[in-house]
């Protein structure tokens, strides 16, 4: 078999004892990295730890995923200014998370023969939220409803990653314990002098 060295230097072919005796001197395992290679490649290792860092790797690699979601924010036409503003920090706030966001106008009674309010109102939005994402989905009418969707310009995984940073800089920021509450550390007051 060909075997590699624990620091990743080739051995070169040596046979099966000679490989086990080699392990045994250096406190490692003998594993299997290529059984279907002539001759088969083995290497010198400590199992256990590779394990662990292999299972690490796949940890970190989790909590680097990420699942795109589809946020979405139902508004009427006739809406007043104050609620449309609300409604838009909804959206740059999604945007911002790095989702996309589905919009929904519902039209009800005769607001259905004017479908053009609900076009202007879905244009005025896309208008605003411009800088942080772009429409993905044009507007169109599904029955009572037109929705248009719209995406983040940076992917979620970016996002995530500029939360953790905001995070950590804000954790760092931060006073100690005793100082947070606002009351200073008094020095102890000196002894006075003996006479």
């Amino acid at each position: 078999m060909r075997l590699v060295g624990p620091s990743g230097e080739q051995v070169g072919i040596v046979p099966l004892a000679k490989a086990l005796e080699l392990a045994q001197e250096y406190d490692l395992d003998l594993v299997e990295v290529a059984a279907t290679a002539r001759p088969p490649v083995c290497k010198l290792m400590d199992y256990g730890k590779f394990k662990y860092e292999s299972a690490m790797k796949a940890r970190e690699a989790r909590k680097n995923q990420a699942h795109t979601v589809i946020k979405e924010m139902k508004l009427r036409p006739k809406i007043d200014p104050h609620d449309y503003d609300t409604k838009k920090g909804h959206v740059v706030r999604f945007l911002k998370q790095g989702d996309k966001v589905k919009i929904t106008i519902m039209f009800r009674g005769r607001e259905q023969s004017r479908p053009e309010l609900g076009f202007r109102l879905l244009q005025r939005l896309a208008d605003d939220v411009a800088d942080l994402g772009f429409v993905e989905s044009n507007p169109k009418q599904d029955g009572r409803n037109m929705i248009m969707v719209l995406g983040p310009h940076k992917k979620k995984t970016e996002a995530m990653a500029e939360a953790r940073e905001a995070q950590a800089a804000r954790k760092a920021g931060r006073l100690p314990d005793s100082q947070q509450d606002g009351a200073s550390v008094e020095e102890p007051a000196e002894e006075p002098a003996e006479a």
